[in-house]
């Protein structure tokens, strides 16, 4: 079963890597609000260590949560990476995000084929969007409203491919 989405003038996606080729535009044209667009790669070996894993101590008798060093040292590289992609001005409203973190193939899996081991997606996604909130995507990470997230294995290029969009918005 194919999928339709709109079409808007003037509006084009890039094709997304590993795209299937399912999907169908409708012929009408809605009545919405032009909306912001961006896509970019980060050219890093994704990180394994997500946010899930903070440690805690007990310090007079009170717990302290904090990150293990190998969790700060992927945020900041992370952070470094994201901030040379910011848009001028945080997008508002609804956002739609999608990813594709392709991680270096080992001997026993082929390129493009779907990483079915940890870390989890939404670990994953949770240390990403905590860290494009950091520096300045949107205000809010609870404005992502549509996610599509992919784990593949690759040979070349390893990083993590990102698009935002920012949703229709009615006239």
């Amino acid at each position: 079963m194919a999928i339709t989405l709109p079409k808007w003038e003037g509006l084009k996606r890039p094709p997304f890597p590993f795209e299937e080729s399912n999907v169908t535009h409708s012929v009408e044209e809605p009545d919405f609000q032009r909306c912001r667009m961006m896509n970019f790669f980060i050219a890093i070996t994704p990180p394994t260590s997500t946010a899930q894993m903070k440690q805690v101590r007990v310090v007079k008798g009170k717990p302290i949560f904090y990150d293990p060093p190998a969790v700060k040292e992927a945020r900041n590289a992370l952070t470094a990476h994201l901030a040379l992609h910011k848009p001028d001005k945080p997008m508002s409203g609804g956002i739609s995000l999608r990813v594709l973190w392709l991680f270096p193939r080992g001997k026993s899996h082929r390129n493009g084929e779907w990483r079915i081991t940890k870390p989890d997606t939404d670990n994953l996604q949770k240390l990403l969007k905590d860290c494009m909130t950091r520096c300045g995507f949107w205000n809010d990470d609870a404005q992502v409203a549509r996610e599509i997230i992919e784990k593949r294995w690759s040979d070349d290029p390893c990083g993590i491919y990102i698009e935002l969009e920012e949703l229709e918005v009615p006239k």
